[in-house]
């Protein structure tokens, strides 16, 4: 049998709706990993959200975190893999957000710690972001007057939230940077907003399942996904497995569907076909 990676999306795939690991799916994971199932995930979450909300399960393999930006060891409990962005890159994508008006987060990573930075939260999706992550996960928000105030020696990401009509724009001015990687797409949680997430053209789900292909001597790679950041990583697997919540674009690049998010979908896949 060939030596296999499950991978799998968290928001809109793993979790529910309330955005949780239900308790079926953690119970039958953990069983599954203990019988010799090679399973971890790939998110757009940082590790301060990803790691509380993973903690029940027994992960043995690195995951991916901020769409291939990080690999995280979560045993040994370090990045075995960080991608950050140019110096000059960073100036363009601020110079870029000024000129139209438009603000987010900002990621930087020192030495293994991370800070995430906003210069506003006078929009509402921006504070109800906040607010979310300080009180579920107890995450560090700072304020900087401006994110030209912060030394872009070591920005991994920026990561803005707003309707399509106001990001699009963004997209557009930078979609030709060089260095510069990107991926939009539908909040799963609010509707009208989207997402748009910013980082080194280094990075990227795909980037990163190819690593793990690499490092770890898989032969064959199962990824499942929701949305269309998660395109790119099914590109880099095998077999690619659409949830049944997914956006239509991904479901049509899927290999096979399985049940929705809130019917623990990917695991009762698993139980049918691993093994």
């Amino acid at each position: 049998m060939k030596k296999t990676l499950y991978i799998s999306d968290l928001d809109g795939t793993l979790l529910n709706r309330s955005v949780e690991l239900s308790a079926y799916t953690v119970k039958t994971l953990n069983a599954m990993i203990a019988e010799g199932l090679e399973f971890t995930v790939a998110t757009a979450r940082t590790n301060t959200t990803a790691g509380r909300i993973l903690a029940d399960l027994t992960l043995q393999i690195p995951i991916v975190l901020m769409n291939g930006v990080l690999i995280y060891d979560v045993n040994r409990k370090h990045y075995i893999k960080v991608n950050k962005l140019l110096p000059e890159t960073v100036a363009v994508v601020t110079r870029t957000l000024k000129a139209f008006n438009v603000t987010g987060f900002m990621y930087e990573l020192i030495d293994g710690e991370q800070m995430t930075y906003y210069e506003s939260l006078d929009q509402k999706p921006l504070r109800d972001f906040v607010e979310e992550r300080v009180v579920r996960y107890n995450k560090v928000f700072r304020q900087t007057n401006s994110f030209d105030a912060i030394s872009p020696e070591n920005i991994t990401y920026f990561s803005l939230l707003a309707a399509r009509e106001q990001l699009e724009p963004v997209h557009d001015a930078l979609s030709k940077q060089p260095g510069l990687g990107m991926t939009m797409y539908k909040d799963v949680y609010t509707p009208d907003l989207w997402y748009l997430e910013m980082f080194s053209s280094e990075a990227s789900k795909r980037n990163a399942v190819t690593y793990l292909r690499g490092a770890y001597g898989y032969e064959r790679i199962v990824g499942f996904g929701d949305n269309l950041n998660d395109l790119p990583m099914f590109e880099a697997c095998d077999v690619s497995v659409a949830a049944e919540n997914a956006n239509p674009a991904v479901k049509a690049a899927a290999d096979y569907i399985c049940g929705a998010n809130d019917a623990d979908g990917v695991v009762k896949w698993l139980e049918e076909n691993w093994g």
